[in-house]
C-alpha cells in the first residue's frame, strides 16, 4: 500500500499581500493553492493507494463561496483520476454553532466517487475502503461535543479532559482489538499529542486543545499514524515502528513558520514495517524577519537598513521588521527610504516600537542601595516628566504611606 499524506492546508490564508487581477485571488491564496497542486499532481503521478488528508482544510470556519470552489477542484481531480481520499474533518473545519453544517459537508452529502469524509470516530474495514487496509479515524470533536457523545460529567475543565482522554483511549483500543492483526492498521487523527514540537500555529487555532498521550499512537499494532493540527513537520516515534507523523501546514502560515520547511508525505505501508518518504515543497513564499535595536541617533535609517538582507535576498518574500527606538528617534526614521529599499519584497511590515519611557539615571557615585525610596521614587517622576504640582502631591502622598501615617481608609 502507497499512502499519500498531508494537513493543515488552511488554502483561505489571505492575510498578506494583494489580488491576482486574472483570477481575483488573493496572492497569498495561490501560494497555499500552488502547494495543493503539487500535492495532487504527485498523488497522481506516484499513482498512490490512498491520499489521506489530516484535516483543516481552511482557516475560517465557514468559508467563502471561492474558496471552496478552489478546494473543490483539487479533490475532483484525485476523485476523477480514482484515487480514494480520506477528507478528515479539523477544528477549522467545524461550524461556530452546534447543527450547523461543517466546511467539507458538501463531499458527505453529494457522494462523490472515491472520496469519503470522517466528521466522527470511527473504524473503517478493507471491504468499507475497497483496500487491504484498515483505518481508525479521529477527527476533531469539540469538548462540548465529546462531553456531550461521551456522557461525561460536569466537572473542571481538567477532570474532564481527562475522563474525554480516557474515553478516547478506550475507544481506540477497541478499534485495535477488533481490527485483523494481519492487515495493515493506520489511524488518522486531527489532534495535539503529548510530546509534539508546537509551531507558531496557536495564533490560528480555535479554542482549548485535548492533548492526547502519546502512548496511545505509538501502539505497535498500528502501522502509520497520519496526523494534522500542528503545523511543525515531525516523527514523534522517529526510528520506531509505526511511523507517527505530523506532515505541518502545507505553506508558511505567518513568521512563526519562517524557519520551517514544507512537505508532505508518502509512505509505502506493511504490516509490521512501513518506511517514510518526506517530500519537500518547494517555492514556498518565504518569510523574513529581523529585529533592531536602535541606541543612538547617528546614521539611523543607514543602521535599520543593515539589519535586513540586501534588497536582491527580499524578492518576492514577506518581510518584517521590528524595531525598538527611543521616541525621539521617530523623526530620524525615514520609511519612505526604508521601503524604496525593500520595494521588490511581496510586503513589507514595518513594526516600529517607540519607547515610552528614557531609562531613570541613576547618580554614579552612588549605589542605589544607599538611596532613600522618596529619592528614588523623585527620580521617576522626574524621568517620566511629571509637572512640579503633581510632583509635590505625589510626594507628601508617598511619605505618607512610607512613614505609615496615610490618614483614614476610604
Amino acid at each position: 500500500m502507497k499512502i499519500l499524506h498531508f494537513a493543515d492546508a488552511h488554502i483561505d490564508m489571505a492575510n498578506y499581500g494583494r489580488h491576482d487581477p486574472a483570477t481575483g485571488l488573493p496572492l497569498r491564496v495561490l501560494d497555499f493553492l500552488k502547494s495543493f497542486d503539487t500535492i495532487v499532481d504527485a498523488a497522481i503521478e506516484e499513482r498512490v493507494d490512498l491520499v489521506i488528508f489530516a484535516g483543516d482544510a481552511y482557516k475560517d470556519r465557514t468559508p467563502a463561496p471561492t474558496f471552496q470552489r478552489e478546494w473543490g477542484k483539487r479533490i475532483i481531480r484525485l476523485s476523477q483520476a480514482k484515487i480514494p481520499t480520506i477528507l478528515l474533518v479539523g477544528n477549522h473545519d467545524l461550524p461556530p454553532a452546534t447543527g450547523r453544517a461543517h466546511a467539507l459537508q458538501e463531499y458527505e452529502t453529494l457522494h462523490i466517487p472515491y472520496v469519503r469524509v470522517i466528521s466522527r470516530p470511527q473504524f473503517l474495514t478493507p471491504e468499507e475502503l475497497g483496500l487491504p487496509i484498515q483505518l481508525i479515524g479521529l477527527p476533531w470533536v469539540s469538548r462540548s461535543g465529546l462531553m456531550a457523545a461521551l456522557e461525561t460529567e460536569q466537572n473542571s475543565p481538567a477532570e474532564i479532559y481527562e475522563q474525554l482522554e480516557t474515553r478516547l483511549t478506550e475507544l481506540v483500543q477497541g478499534y485495535i482489538e477488533k481490527a485483523d492483526p494481519n492487515i495493515p492498521l493506520i489511524i488518522t487523527a486531527h489532534a495535539s499529542i503529548q510530546g509534539a514540537k508546537l509551531g507558531h500555529e496557536r495564533t490560528i487555532m480555535l479554542g482549548a486543545d485535548l492533548v492526547l498521550p502519546a502512548s496511545l499512537v505509538k501502539d505497535p499494532h498500528l502501522d502509520y499514524v497520519a496526523l494534522g493540527h500542528i503545523h511543525k513537520s515531525q516523527d514523534l516515534n522517529d526510528g520506531q515502528h509505526p511511523p507517527v507523523i505530523y506532515p505541518g501546514s502545507i505553506e508558511r502560515v505567518d513568521f512563526g513558520e519562517a524557519a520551517d520547511d514544507k512537505f508532505f508525505v508518502i509512505a509505502d505501508i506493511q504490516r509490521g514495517k512501513t518506511r517514510v518518504f518526506w517530500k519537500k515543497l518547494t517555492g514556498v513564499r518565504r518569510f523574513i524577519d529581523r529585529y533592531i535595536r536602535l541606541d543612538a541617533p547617528e546614521n539611523v535609517t543607514a543602521r535599520i537598513k543593515s539589519a535586513l538582507p540586501p534588497a536582491a535576498d527580499m524578492e518576492s518574500a514577506i518581510v518584517r521588521l521590528v524595531i525598538d527606538y527611543p521616541r525621539d528617534y521617530d523623526k530620524l526614521i525615514n520609511e519612505a527610504e526604508l521601503r524604496d529599499y525593500t520595494a521588490g519584497a511581496f510586503e513589507l511590515h514595518l513594526v516600529k516600537r517607540p519607547q515610552l519611557e528614557a531609562r531613570v539615571r541613576i547618580p554614579g557615585d552612588r549605589p542605589v542601595a544607599s538611596m532613600q525610596p522618596i529619592e528614588l521614587l523623585n527620580l521617576y517622576w522626574d524621568t517620566v516628566k511629571t509637572n512640579p504640582e503633581e510632583k509635590d502631591a505625589l510626594g507628601k502622598l508617598a511619605a505618607q504611606v512610607l512613614t505609615g501615617d496615610a490618614g483614614p481608609q476610604s
